[in-house]
């Protein structure tokens, strides 16, 4: 490690995460370091026996407020942020000479637990309190003059630290790190106070890698992949407790949070399993228990489930766990797994991914990426409850047919545009997705449900511009008809299905999904 101007290097070590510091400044006790500290990891460092001095020393100035106020002093930050090249060092080291202050050649410092206040529901107050202002003052110091101070906010980089020399290349990238951290730290804060002041208009994006998470790769082997958390964010597959089976891919994380998003749309009384492949519904069905709505999700498209995503609402039994032999699937979610059938999956399916979800929480902010950028748009969060349906022909959809015509709107909510989806009895009989027609899409949607579009209903994210897709659901059976309306030629298409005989319904709010 490259020395300071001073004989002896001097190191400030104050951290909320405590992880490997004690060894850390042992080390550098024992290579000569002399090492100032604070608050909490002044008295880690004391109970341990390794020799720190207080930064109050160094200052001659106590900690007040609480704390508050510590390290926020000249002999704290002219020591950080005198250069010590051979241009300026002369005019800056003369200077700390004559006000009698000693050079800092390293910063330790990682700050406040303010996430982690956030996440454990403490009161306002205590929030507040966790948000560092001395800590980030340090932290940018030390990094703006990181070609003379080593700047450190990750204990993972302690090692490198602890090297006789450390290059300019690795003392950018610490710096480049430690404005990172910062950075995240500050949005953070502010994505946190612009929710709790409920402006929705105030959109703060914040990364961070997902800890423990490792992706072989992206949607493709030559494709590099990772997982990033956004702020303060969790989810339920985000933060999934992986129960059994293969780590998760690229893949996995975008079909399963889709599949999860869809089951989540039901009635808390209502049993449902949702078969999700590319993105998209292709077996979603309601269930008198777990294994009969998984047995008519999978049912409703064998084809497809093939190599899917599976979410259910409910635990998952050794039954229902049993009902899955012989049909390969990706990844399973539920709430929970019993003991019985995470023991069977162990044994009979041990690639199969089974995921005990995370808390069911979905951030209001969601983003779409584009060359250079994104797009961020609130979620769409409206429910069927919140819909102002009104049947505009002269046949009423009978109760059965209302229940599956809420049941059907759920799916197309979630599958991608164009879509049309038909269902009857609390089962999809057959969805046509990410059409670039709508026609094309009921087109599909028809022939996957063969037969079974007889007496089923039919359900549209997006208005119909014609009436064909009316005159073909009513040649195949459907009995009635759900979608946004707004159309121009409305008229025509409620005069097709009172023509017909079919019900239909107009739900007033459109649901893309690109």
């Amino acid at each position: 490690m490259t020395n300071g101007p001073m004989t002896r290097r001097r190191a400030l070590i104050s951290v909320s995460d405590k992880a490997g510091v004690v060894d850390f400044a042992r080390q550098l006790a024992a290579a000569g370091w002399e090492l100032l500290s604070t608050g909490g990891t002044l008295q880690a460092l004391t109970a341990a026996g390794v020799q720190a001095t207080s930064v109050a020393e160094v200052t001659g100035f106590p900690e007040i407020m609480d704390g508050r106020v510590k390290t926020l002093h000249p002999s704290i930050h002219g020591g950080i942020l005198a250069r010590r090249d051979a241009a300026n060092a002369g005019a800056h080291l003369a200077e700390l000479a004559a006000h009698s202050i000693a050079p800092i050649d390293l910063v330790c410092v990682n700050l406040y637990p303010f996430r982690e206040t956030v996440e454990s529901g403490a009161d306002h107050g205590s929030v507040i309190e966790n948000i560092d202002i001395g800590g980030p003052a340090m932290i940018r110091a030390a990094a703006k003059n990181h070609a003379s101070v080593l700047v450190l906010v990750d204990p993972a980089d302690y090692k490198l630290a602890l090297q006789e020399v450390v290059s300019l290349p690795d003392r950018q990238r610490l710096a480049a790190r430690a404005f990172a951290h910062t950075a995240a730290y500050d949005a953070a804060i502010a994505a946190h106070l612009s929710e709790s002041a409920e402006l929705p208009a105030q959109i703060t994006l914040e990364l961070s890698r997902l800890k423990g998470v490792e992706l072989r790769y992206g949607e493709n082997p030559h494709q590099p992949g990772a997982v990033y958390r956004v702020g303060n964010q969790w989810g339920p597959v985000l933060d999934a407790q992986l129960l059994s089976g293969k780590p998760m891919s690229f893949n996995n994380y975008g079909d399963t949070d889709a599949a999860w998003a869809l089951v989540q749309e039901f009635p808390v009384q209502a049993v449902a399993c949702v078969c999700v492949k590319h993105a998209n519904p292709c077996g979603v069905a309601l269930g008198a228990s777990a294994q009969e709505a998984w047995e008519r999700a999978r049912d409703a498209d064998t084809l497809s489930v093939f190599g899917g995503v599976v979410a259910l609402n409910r635990p998952v039994d050794l039954q229902t766990a049993q009902a899955m032999r012989g049909t390969f699937l990706e990844v399973l979610i539920a709430p929970d797994v019993s003991p019985e059938a995470l023991e069977w999956f162990r044994a009979k399916k041990p690639d199969l991914r089974v995921l005990k979800a995370g808390p069911s929480h979905f951030s209001a902010t969601e983003f779409r990426p584009l060359s250079g950028g994104l797009l961020a748009q609130t979620r769409d969060l409206r429910t069927w409850d919140n819909l102002g349906c009104e049947v505009v022909t002269l046949r009423q959809p009978t109760g059965s047919e209302w229940a599956d015509l809420a049941f059907a709107w759920r799916v197309t909510k979630h599958a991608r545009s164009n879509n049309v989806v038909l269902a009857r009895a609390g089962v999809t009989v057959g969805v046509g997705a990410g059409a670039v027609s709508r026609i094309w899409a009921a087109e599909r949607a028809v022939l996957n449900a063969g037969a079974g579009a007889q007496g089923a209903v039919m359900a549209s994210e997006a208005f119909f511009p014609y009436d064909d897709v009316v005159r073909l659901a009513a040649s195949v059976g459907v009995v009635a008809v759900l979608q946004p309306g707004g159309a121009k030629r409305d008229p025509e298409i409620v005069a097709a299905a009172n023509e017909l005989g079919v019900s239909m319904v107009f739900t007033g709010s459109r649901h893309f999904r690109h």
